[in-house]
């Protein structure tokens, strides 16, 4: 045990000073109304534009949702420190769920599978009608938001009432609903992706695309946790909790998921090509086409050569300059790439930058960092009498 280990007393709180939740909600209504003039502007691209956003700002919930999960399951202490960041992602999904209604509103402008004539004159399409049908779809959506919701809630107050309470017992509690959580996580997170993007393109379809959904979506999580604590560093706070260590440990996973996520990328790809089937290659032919092109290798060297260079090196994994670079570039390219799936659907033939896309996304990601930060405020930014936050604290960077 380290001599210099932190002493925590029994309340660790965000500093009232440094609050920015009003900020934050502030600049996402003003987002969420230029947005809404922007659909009487442009139906159409107010709701791909709306569904990147959704779909990007979701991911990092999703992403922090099984984190913790398996947190829990592993009965890991490493990451008890940081563990409130990912809860406060998670905490109000069932709140969050609210604004998919946009979505649900704007299905005949996203779906073509919405449109009853053309699916009867689609073989392919009235296959899929059992599945991809209005009324079963907007069911699986109350059924994907209910458990994530569900999950988010008990994970994040079990967590919260430890605090009050000193009862260790209740980590079995958040053993007990974490188990069945990721196997419900697994399904759901799967099945929603199948629905909101790949089924953009109701003709296309991988049996993978589920995976590499979780892939990019786990990826740029610690990016957000990377940022989040660095962020929290230069304003002093944390620094003696957070340390070395745990800085090194986000990097080694940010690594780590870098080479899964460019593994089940590229597996997906090759799956396709080498079936050379002409509904499931037509999708990637759109994608290497036109100005799409350039960004597939954007992609390439944006998602993983170039950060696969940066952090190979273990050095590199606590070098605060080189972590905040590359965290900022994968969250960038996750953006990019989200919108890559979604947008050829109505730009087929290149890039066609609206200012709805960046509407959209200011208006949800101010909504979704307020959230964020009223929770994280809220509580103690560590779970102070967690059983597993002593070796976490007293965790020792070895050269």
């Amino acid at each position: 045990m380290a001599s210099n280990s932190p002493k925590l007393a029994d309340s660790v709180q965000f500093p009232a000073q440094k609050d920015a939740t009003k900020a934050f909600y502030g600049v996402g209504i003003v987002g969420l109304i230029a947005s809404g003039v922007g659909y009487f502007l442009n139906a159409d691209q107010f709701f791909f534009s709306y569904l990147t956003s959704f779909t990007f700002f979701t991911s990092f919930a999703l992403a922090a949702l099984i984190l913790v999960m398996i947190h829990h399951i592993t009965k890991s202490s490493w990451g008890a420190v940081i563990r409130r960041i990912p809860e406060s992602l998670f905490s109000k999904f069932w709140i969050w769920g609210l604004f998919f209604i946009p979505i649900l509103l704007g299905m005949s402008n996203l779906y073509t599978w919405t449109n009853t004539e053309y699916v009867m004159n689609d073989p392919i399409l009235a296959g899929k009608t059992p599945y991809l049908n209005e009324p079963f779809f907007i069911i699986r959506q109350f059924i994907y938001f209910g458990i994530w919701g569900f999950l988010g809630y008990k994970l994040h107050s079990v967590s919260i009432k430890m605090d009050r309470t000193r009862d260790w017992g209740l980590t079995a509690l958040l053993r007990k609903f974490s188990a069945p959580g990721i196997l419900l996580f697994a399904l759901t997170i799967a099945f929603a992706s199948f629905d909101w993007i790949m089924s953009l393109d109701a003709h296309w379809f991988s049996t993978m695309f589920g995976v590499y959904y979780f892939a990019m979506s786990f990826q740029a999580l610690f990016p957000f946790i990377i940022l989040m604590v660095f962020w929290m560093h230069r304003n002093g706070i944390m620094n003696d909790i957070i340390q070395k260590a745990h800085v090194y440990d986000l990097g080694a996973w940010f690594f780590g998921f870098t080479v899964f996520y460019a593994y089940i990328a590229f597996s997906q790809f090759l799956l396709i090509y080498y079936a050379n089937i002409p509904e499931e290659t037509l999708w990637y032919y759109h994608r290497l086409e036109g100005s799409w092109e350039a960004v597939t290798y954007m992609l390439l060297f944006g998602r993983f050569v170039i950060p696969f260079i940066l952090l190979m090196n273990r050095e590199s994994k606590h070098n605060k300059v080189l972590l905040i670079v590359t965290s900022i570039l994968i969250l960038v390219m996750h953006f990019v790439e989200i919108h890559w799936i979604v947008m050829p659907t109505l730009h087929h033939h290149g890039i066609a930058i609206s200012w709805l896309d960046i509407a959209t996304l200011i208006g949800l990601g101010g909504i979704f960092m307020g959230m964020f930060f009223q929770t994280f405020k809220n509580h103690n930014m560590v779970p102070i009498h967690d059983p597993n936050l002593p070796d976490s604290l007293h965790k020792e960077y070895h050269q």
